[in-house]
C-alpha cells in the first residue's frame, strides 16, 4: 500500500513538474496533452450525430429509419462524391495556401464545429414521415452534401493536426496513445448509453432516437471542441520566413513521385472490402434469434470497446518494438484469422462478441499508426523535395474517390442480390441473414489480406524517419541563420545532432551481448537483499543493452545526416556546383535548344559506383528541367522568362475580404497570378535552381562559424 501511495505521489509530482514545460527531449507539456485529450472528446461528440448520416445500406438512420434502398443510397453517395471532387481539390489547396491565424489546420476545426452541429440536428428533425420516396431521397442527398462540406474540413483538419502536433514520431505515438485512452471515454459512453436508452424507448431503427438522444452529445461535444482546441499547437519544421503559396499542379508533380504515398493509398483503395463484416454485430443483436436487444448491444459495445483501451496503452511500446510497418502487417494477418473463425461461429452471439473484442483490440492499433505513417510520409517528402506539402496530397487522393464510385457498388449489390432492399425486416429471416453474413465475411477476409500486401513494400523505418527529421532541422538552421532568425536553442539542438553524427559516422556497430542479462536473471532471490541485488543487476543489464541499441540506431542515422551536411563537398556535389554556375552564367532567359540531346547524353552516363549513379541522376534531373524550360519558351515565347509583378501577389495575399464572394474573387485572381508565376518559374528553372543550389552551398560554408558560436554557448 505504501508503495502505491508513493507511486501516486511521484506521478503527481512528475505531472506538476512538466505541466507547463515539456520533459527534456520532448516538445509537448502535460497541459497540452490534457488539452489534446479534451479536444478528442469534443471531436468524437461533435461528429457523433453527423457520422450516423451515411449513404450506405448498413446505416440505421438513412436505411432502416428513413427507408432508402441500398443501391439508391450508393448512387446518391456516388453523386455526392462526384460533386465533392472539385470541393475536395479546393479544400486541399486551401490548407497549403490560406492566411488564417492560429495554424495550418486548427482554424478549420474551430470554424466548422458549429455548422456541423446545427446542420446534423436540422437533418434529423426534417419531417421524413410526410415525404414521398423521391422527396426523401432528394432531401437526404442535399442535406448530406451540405453537411459534408463542413464535416470533411473538420475531419481532415483533425487528422492532419494529429500528424503535426509533434515532429518526433515516438512522442507523437505516445501522446496519441495517452490522449486516445482519455477521449475513448466519449465513444465508450455513447456506445453504452445510446443503445441502452434506445432499447428502452424507440430503438436504433427509429428516427426519434436520433432526434432526441444524439443532439445532447453533439452540444456537449461542441463545448469541449470550442474550449480545448484553443489550447493546442501545431509544430512543423520550417524556416522562419513566410511560406510561399503552393500551386496545385506544381505540388502534384512532386507528390506523384512519393513512393510511400502510393503504398498507403493502394492499401486504402482495398480497405472497403475488409469493412463488410462490420454490420454483423449490430444486425445480429437487432435482427438475430430473439431479436430486439438494442439495450444489450449497448452493453456489448461497452465491453468490446474496453479492448481498445489496452491497445491504446500498448501502441507506443508495440511501435517501438515492432515498427509501424510490421505492426500493420501483423494486425491485418490476425484479422484474416479472426474472420476465418467468425465464418464458422457467427451464429453464436457470445463468440461474435469475443471475436469483436480481439478484432477491436487489433484494429485500434491502426488508429494510432495511420496518423504516424502519414506524418512520416510527409516528412520524407519534405526531406526529398525541400517543399512542405500537407493538404495538396489530397487531390491525388481523388483517384481513390473515383475508384470508390465503382467499389462502393459491391456491397449494395450484394445486399440487393440477397434480398435486402428498403424493408430491413427481411433480416429477421434466419436463412437470408445467415447467407448474407457468410458472404460478407468471405469478402472481408479477402479485403484484409489485400490490405496488408502494399505494406510489404513499405521500408520507411522509424530510424530512417528520425534521420530525415534531423536533416530538416539542419537545413532549417542554415537557412534561418542566413535570414538572421536563428536562435540559440535551435542552434544548440541542431549542432548536437551534427556533432553526434560526425562522431559516429563510419563506426562499427556495438555488439549486443545479452549474457549479462541472462546471468542477472539467474542470480539468487531468496532473501529481500538478494532480490534487490538481482533487480538492480537486471535493470543495469537492460540499460546497457538499450544503450547499445540506441548507439547502433544513431550509427545508422549518421551517414544520412553527414551526406546532407557534405552534399556540396563530394564529387557529385562539386559537379552540381559546376553545373549550377554554368546555368546561372547562361542567364535567366537562356533557350536550351539542345535539351533533348543533353537528356539523351545524361542517360548514357555510367552508373556502376554510388558516385556515378548520383552524378547520372543529377544530370538526368537537370536535363529534364532544361527540356521543360525549352518547351515552355517555345510554346509561349520569350515573354515567359519575365517574372510577374510580385507586388500583385503581395497585395492579393494581404487584401482583406469583406464577404465570402469577395474572398472567392481574391482566390481567383491569386490563382491566375500563380498560374503565370508557375509557367515563369518552370521556364527559368535551370537558372533559379542553379541560384538556389549556389545559395545553399554558401549557407553551408558558414558551418565553422556556427560551430564556434555553439561552443561559445556551451
Amino acid at each position: 500500500m505504501a508503495k502505491l501511495i508513493q507511486k501516486a505521489k511521484n506521478t503527481f509530482q512528475t505531472a506538476k513538474r512538466y505541466w507547463n514545460v515539456p520533459p527534456k527531449g520532448y516538445s509537448i507539456p502535460y497541459k497540452e496533452v490534457a488539452a489534446i485529450s479534451g479536444a478528442g472528446i469534443g471531436t468524437q461528440w461533435v461528429t457523433l450525430l453527423a457520422s450516423t448520416i451515411a449513404l450506405n445500406a448498413s446505416n440505421f438512420l438513412v436505411g432502416a429509419c428513413i427507408g432508402l434502398k441500398p443501391m439508391d443510397l450508393q448512387i446518391m453517395l456516388n453523386v455526392a462524391n462526384i460533386i465533392g471532387i472539385p470541393l475536395g481539390i479546393f479544400r486541399s489547396w486551401l490548407y497549403d495556401n490560406h492566411n488564417f491565424k492560429g495554424g495550418k489546420f486548427l482554424p478549420f476545426i474551430r470554424m466548422t464545429a458549429v455548422p456541423i452541429a446545427l446542420i446534423s440536428m436540422i437533418f434529423v428533425w426534417l419531417p421524413y414521415e410526410n415525404m414521398s420516396y423521391i422527396t426523401k431521397a432528394v432531401v437526404v442527398e442535399v442535406m448530406f452534401f451540405i453537411l459534408n462540406i463542413f464535416l470533411c474540413f473538420y475531419n481532415e483538419s483533425y487528422t492532419y493536426y494529429q500528424q503535426i502536433f509533434s515532429h518526433d514520431a515516438q512522442e507523437r505515438a505516445t501522446v496519441m496513445s495517452i490522449s486516445q485512452v482519455i477521449y475513448s471515454l466519449a465513444p465508450s459512453i455513447t456506445n453504452l448509453v445510446i443503445p441502452l436508452v434506445a432499447g428502452l424507448t424507440w430503438g436504433l431503427d427509429n428516427i426519434w432516437t436520433y432526434r432526441i438522444i444524439y443532439p445532447i452529445f453533439t452540444v456537449i461535444g461542441l463545448v469541449f471542441s470550442l474550449v480545448f482546441f484553443r489550447k493546442v499547437k501545431e509544430r512543423l519544421i520550417l524556416p522562419k520566413k513566410k511560406p510561399e503559396p503552393v500551386r496545385m499542379l506544381d505540388a502534384l508533380r512532386e507528390v506523384a513521385k512519393n513512393k510511400y504515398y502510393w503504398i498507403i493509398q493502394s492499401a486504402a483503395w482495398v480497405v472497403f472490402l475488409e469493412s463488410g463484416y462490420g454490420v454483423i454485430l449490430g444486425w445480429q443483436f437487432v435482427y438475430g434469434p430473439g431479436a430486439e436487444h438494442d439495450e444489450l448491444l449497448g452493453i456489448a459495445n461497452t465491453l468490446i470497446g474496453n479492448s481498445a483501451l489496452w491497445s491504446m496503452l500498448l501502441a507506443p511500446f508495440a511501435i517501438k518494438w515492432m515498427g509501424k510497418r510490421n505492426l500493420l502487417i501483423t494486425a491485418n494477418t490476425i484479422n484474416v484469422f479472426i474472420l476465418i473463425i467468425l465464418y464458422f461461429t457467427y451464429q453464436n452471439i457470445i463468440v461474435i462478441c469475443v471475436l469483436w473484442y480481439f478484432n477491436t483490440f487489433i484494429n485500434t492499433f491502426w488508429n494510432i499508426v495511420q496518423h504516424n505513417i502519414q506524418a512520416d510520409m510527409r516528412d520524407y517528402h519534405q526531406w526529398k523535395t525541400g517543399i512542405r506539402v500537407d493538404g495538396l496530397f489530397g487531390p491525388l487522393g481523388m483517384i481513390g474517390t473515383v475508384i470508390g464510385l465503382f467499389t462502393g457498388m459491391v456491397y449494395p449489390a450484394v445486399y440487393e442480390k440477397m434480398g435486402l432492399l428498403e424493408d430491413y425486416s427481411v433480416l429477421y429471416d434466419d436463412t437470408m441473414r445467415n447467407n448474407l453474413f457468410e458472404t460478407l465475411i468471405v469478402l472481408s477476409a479477402v479485403g484484409a489480406f489485400l490490405n496488408l500486401v502494399p505494406f510489404l513494400f513499405y521500408d520507411l523505418t522509424e530510424n530512417k524517419h528520425k534521420a530525415y527529421v534531423s536533416v530538416l532541422k539542419i537545413r532549417a538552421m542554415f537557412e534561418n541563420n542566413a535570414l538572421g532568425m536563428l536562435d540559440d536553442a535551435e542552434l544548440a539542438e541542431t549542432m548536437e545532432i551534427i556533432l553526434q553524427a560526425e562522431e559516429l559516422n563510419g563506426k562499427e556497430k556495438a555488439i549486443i551481448d545479452k549474457a549479462s542479462l541472462r546471468n542477472a536473471k539467474q542470480m539468487p532471490k531468496k532473501t529481500e537483499e538478494e532480490k534487490e541485488l538481482r533487480r538492480k543487476a537486471i535493470k543495469a543489464a537492460r540499460e546497457e543493452i538499450n544503450e547499445a541499441k540506441e548507439l547502433n540506431l544513431a550509427i545508422d542515422r549518421a551517414p544520412i545526416i553527414i551526406e546532407d551536411l557534405r552534399k556540396f563537398s563530394g564529387e557529385a556535389g562539386r559537379m552540381r556546383i559546376l553545373q549550377a554556375e554554368k546555368d546561372v552564367q547562361n542567364g535567366i532567359g537562356f533557350f536550351y535548344a539542345d535539351a533533348k540531346a543533353v537528356l539523351r547524353n545524361a542517360r548514357k552516363l555510367p552508373k556502376k559506383t554510388a558516385a556515378e549513379k548520383e552524378i547520372r541522376s543529377d544530370a538526368i534531373k537537370n536535363a529534364r528541367i532544361k527540356k521543360e524550360s525549352a518547351a515552355l519558351i517555345r510554346k509561349y515565347g520569350e515573354r515567359v522568362t519575365t517574372a510577374p509583378d510580385e507586388r500583385i501577389k503581395e497585395e492579393l495575399m494581404n487584401r482583406e475580404s469583406k464577404s465570402f464572394f469577395e474572398s472567392l474573387q481574391i482566390k481567383k485572381e491569386l490563382r491566375n497570378y500563380m498560374k503565370k508565376d508557375s509557367v515563369y518559374r518552370r521556364a527559368v528553372k535551370p537558372y533559379t535552381e542553379g541560384q538556389i543550389l549556389l545559395s545553399q552551398a554558401k549557407y553551408y560554408e558558414n558551418y565553422e562559424e556556427l560551430l564556434n558560436k555553439y561552443y561559445s554557448l556551451v
